[in-house]
């Protein structure tokens, strides 16, 4: 039996926090087109989303020019959030080449449960 952890959003959430070499990404280009993309929707100091850290790095590398796996901090880009709906993280979501969202999932996902989405999804 898998526990399920999850942050909630609140209304009052914490000030932006700069993130000493933090690029920033274009999010207009979020999900990409022509291609499978998962975007994890988190924060840096969430306890589910730091377990999640690692799996997502591995993913990135493991996917990349595969598929576009994307980790946004909403706690840092707060309009993302509104913009993907979700109200407590992390949350998964998960989109087609087209840009359509295809799954979502609301709290920690482990790496069998990511690769196994995206092997429904048609990616290897």
């Amino acid at each position: 039996m898998s526990a399920l952890f999850v942050c909630v959003l609140l209304l009052a959430l914490p000030a932006r926090i700069p993130v000493a070499g933090a690029q920033a990404l274009d999010f207009s280009k979020v999900p990409v087109n022509g291609m499978v993309t998962m975007i994890d929707l988190g924060a840096k100091k969430c306890i589910p989303c730091k377990m999640m850290a690692p799996i997502m790095e591995k993913m990135e590398k493991a996917y990349r020019g595969k598929a576009a796996i994307v980790f946004i901090d909403v706690w840092e880009n707060r309009r993302q959030a509104g913009r993907f709906g979700i109200s407590a993280i992390p949350t998964q979501i998960f989109f087609d080449p087209k840009g359509k969202e295809v799954y979502r999932h609301v709290g920690f996902m482990s790496e069998e449960a990511i690769v196994a989405q995206l092997k429904k999804m048609g990616v290897d």
